[in-house]
């Protein structure tokens, strides 16, 4: 291969390796801390931050409207010319130059100021959500170093499957219990996000366990409650005049309708037989987004629980997507006998007291099967799986969990980057001093090495934890072993008598297969460690397996590129690799 070719595709494995590892930069050095604490923390809490910045700087841009419409925008909100002239070219009108506060309304007239409020919105959401995905994709810190919690849930498949053959019988009882457990992830990372805790970690282990990580500190009892708590799905009947009243007063009495725990100030506004739900819809963070207020009954038209199964249907004459679920035997005697009664009312779907949705009810629905309408596929998807929450009923049960402290964490953090940075230097003195220029070539192929690999860890999202520095450690030495292999070669060769250029040809060539023998049976011990062990064991041999691959590259093609640079470029004629070789 040419030098210049081996130089072009060094260059594009830097690169390629920047990219990967740019998430990582971009998170812990150029993320303020402030914005970091609200990435990590639930898209509830973005939400709300996002909301709450939006209004401020919505009523900020009003009042200085008020106070001078002719003067220019705050230097802070500039932005809002450029958005505000895309405004004008979409009415087809032309852009005020210079733009005041009042030319910007101006632009956002049409819609009373609704888009205004959601571009502010959309500007913290992004910047906020942007830093999230950063924090996703770049290299996490394991519990041992960041401190937190892990629990593994025991999700009892058996029971689940021997609850619903008791009302009917499952045909696939293996795709049932990945439904069930699917269903039961689903539920805790909801449950999880909205209790706000720090960008936890949610995966399936084997086949009835599921690993729960959660960085940063939380209290054990409060979380054990969310985990073991179930969604309690139902069906409730609208109360149609009670909703009208309750939205005209709602328009007028804004601020005092509820108190700071969500509850009616004043009960008196609805009827003593009912109660106010929110009415929620699928936001841009995957959230639950309040759209509206329903006054539904208290009394339970229809349990979830008597729900068989859920799918995603088409309607026959117009094609759209519907809902279709089946109701055991008991329920569909109640249904029936319920839409009978309330022809022409609205039936509402509450899961976890929130209306999903709710329809009308056109005539008396028997026979046990029910088919909703009047959604997009997305909608019917996500009412799926609202009603799946009901018949999908996994019991769980916490069989482990172990908590780590913070302080422990940056301890074993500065221990380690201390341990990695010390090793290094130890060995770059040690390789300058007894291999001399070449010891150089090893420096340099040492920081390479150390690059690629956590840019490979930050490409695959893994996570560094203090086995995974054992293994960076592991792999220094590792690396600058196949160095030493390589220059005593190249030795050898210089003191037989041979040419700066035929000794490093014969010193890599001849060390070549002594490299690629002991690092492949490495990485083949490092992969079974990997695939067999758990935990600690598994990040120490993944940590290995990384490095071999890296510092194979390093000490083979990178090293040499250098020795061949110096005897091009720099027109080097003698080796300095060694005190006995002049």
């Amino acid at each position: 291969m040419k030098k210049t070719t081996r130089f072009v595709i060094l260059l594009a494995v830097l690169a390629i390796c920047f990219a990967f590892l740019w998430p990582s930069i971009s998170w812990y050095w150029r993320t303020p801390k402030e914005v970091q604490v609200l990435a990590l923390g639930s898209l509830e809490n973005i939400k709300d931050y996002a909301t709450v910045k939006a209004n401020e700087d919505f009523n900020a841009v009003i009042k200085a409207y008020n106070t001078d419409p002719s003067a220019k925008i705050d230097a802070k909100y500039a932005w809002l010319e450029k958005a505000a002239a895309k405004n004008y070219k979409k009415m087809g009108e032309k852009v005020p130059s210079p733009m005041t506060v009042k030319d910007i309304l101006d632009s956002y007239k049409m819609s009373k100021g609704v888009q205004l409020r959601d571009d502010f919105t959309a500007l913290y959401r992004d910047e906020i959500l942007a830093a999230k995905k950063n924090y996703q994709n770049s290299v996490k810190l394991g519990l041992d170093l960041s401190g937190g919690m892990n629990i593994i849930v025991k999700a009892d498949l058996d029971a689940a499957a021997a609850s619903q053959t008791e009302s009917n019988v499952i045909a696939d009882i293996e795709q049932f219990k990945k439904d069930a457990m699917a269903n039961a992830i689903e539920n805790l990372s909801s449950r999880i996000d909205r209790f706000g805790l720090t960008e936890p970690v949610i995966r399936q282990q084997g086949e009835d366990r599921i690993y729960i990580e959660m960085p940063g500190a939380a209290e054990a009892d409060s979380i054990n409650t969310i985990i073991m708590g179930k969604g309690i799905l139902n069906f409730r009947l609208v109360d149609n005049d009670a909703t009208e009243k309750f939205s005209a007063y709602y328009t007028q009495h804004i601020a005092n309708t509820f108190n700071s725990a969500g509850e009616l100030i004043d009960p008196s506004i609805i009827p003593a037989d009912c109660e106010i739900m929110g009415q929620y819809t699928k936001d841009d963070y995957g959230l639950d987004e309040r759209i509206g207020y329903l006054v539904v009954k208290k009394e339970v038209a229809l349990d979830g629980q008597h729900i068989k199964s859920a799918t995603v249907g088409s309607d026959n004459l117009t094609n759209r997507p519907e809902v279709d679920f089946v109701l055991d035997i008991e329920g569909s005697e109640i249904f029936a006998k319920f839409t009978g009664a309330h022809k022409g009312e609205y039936l509402a779907i509450v899961s976890d007291n929130k209306v999903k949705s709710y329809a009308r009810i056109n005539d008396a629905i028997t026979g046990g099967r029910v088919a909703i309408t009047g959604f997009g596929l997305e909608e019917a998807q996500n009412l799926q799986k609202v009603l799946q929450t009901a018949w999908l009923n996994v019991p769980l049960s916490v069989e482990s969990q172990q908590v780590i402290g913070a302080s422990l964490g940056e301890q074993a953090i500065s221990q380690g980057i201390k341990a990695i940075i010390l090793g290094l230097l130890a060995i770059m003195v040690f390789m300058l001093i007894w291999y001399k220029g070449a010891g150089f070539n090893a420096v340099v192929a040492q920081v390479l090495n150390l690059y690629i690999m956590f840019s490979i860890l930050s490409a695959f999202n893994l996570t560094l934890s203090l086995p995974s520095i054992a293994g960076m450690i592991l792999t220094i030495g590792m690396a600058v072993d196949a160095n030493v292999v390589i220059f005593e070669r190249i030795k050898e060769e210089v003191l037989l008598g041979k040419s700066r250029v035929a000794a490093i040809a014969t010193g890599f060539d001849n060390a070549f297969w002594a490299i690629m023998d002991s690092n492949i049976t490495t990485f083949i011990a490092a992969i079974f460690l990997s695939q067999l062990g758990s935990g600690s064991i598994q990040g120490f041999a993944v940590s290995l397996a990384i490095g071999v691959i890296s510092s194979v590259f390093t000490a083979l093609f990178v090293s040499r590129l250098m020795f061949d640079f110096d005897t091009d470029v720099l027109h080097a004629t003698k080796v300095s690799i060694g005190w006995r070789v002049k």
